[in-house]
């Protein structure tokens, strides 16, 4: 991947929901939820404060975060979907 996140934003690539419930139920494209877990692949250097030095990021590179439901934008790289997220959209890191 050749995108670099700039400030304190950072590249996820969403985990998508198991198509089958554990019942057995299998569930179509439509009756999905949007995912809102993902795994952090980049991150940005963090904001500038206003004397011009970083604020570290709380996430890194390999972390599982929650993120807000409709958080980020989408974008599409060889055909895999990618999410350019904003730390403050980050809910939790999931231990």
């Amino acid at each position: 991947m050749n995108l670099k996140p700039l400030g304190d934003r950072l590249i996820v690539e969403p985990i998508e929901q198991k198509e089958m419930t554990a019942s057995g139920i299998v569930l179509p494209e439509t009756a999905k939820e949007k995912p809102m877990q993902a795994k952090v692949l980049a991150i940005g250097p963090g904001a500038r404060q206003e004397d011009g030095s970083r604020i570290a990021m709380d996430v890194s590179t390999g972390d599982t975060v929650l993120y807000a439901k409709y958080a980020g934008t989408e974008v599409k790289i060889e055909s895999k979907k990618y999410l350019i997220l904003k730390e403050t959209d980050v809910l939790a890191i999931v231990q």
